[in-house]
């Protein structure tokens, strides 16, 4: 048995999981918030065969797209007379982070 957990952009998280729900893998999600940009994710988790662990790393390959998004910067303390012009930072969001964990022991309740 493995636990697989991915944490992937908020918004691609509802077609990955339909897409495993399509192929019979039961996925629940947990809303999480990343600490750098402060964007909304979804942390997936799916417990799984190790045998349909390439297929949903399939899925989420898939279903998890990269995209570019401005991040306005918070200013610095500065001292009287200086001036902070803020410029947007293009960055590199989505995709998804995966772990495959091992399962000791699985009980359905």
């Amino acid at each position: 048995m493995k636990m697989v957990v991915a944490i992937m952009h908020g918004d691609d998280a509802g077609m990955a999981i339909e897409a495993l729900a399509d192929k019979g893998i039961p996925t629940t999600r947990l809303d999480s918030r990343g600490g750098f940009l402060q964007k909304g994710n979804a942390t997936l988790l799916c417990g799984c065969s190790e045998a349909q662990v390439d297929i949903v790393m399939d899925v989420l390959r898939n279903r998890s797209k990269s995209r570019t998004e401005f991040l306005n910067p918070l200013p610095p303390v500065v001292e009287p007379g200086e001036m902070f012009v803020p410029y947007a930072v293009e960055v590199e969001v989505g995709g998804a982070i995966v772990f495959v964990l091992d399962v000791e022991r699985f009980e359905k309740l």
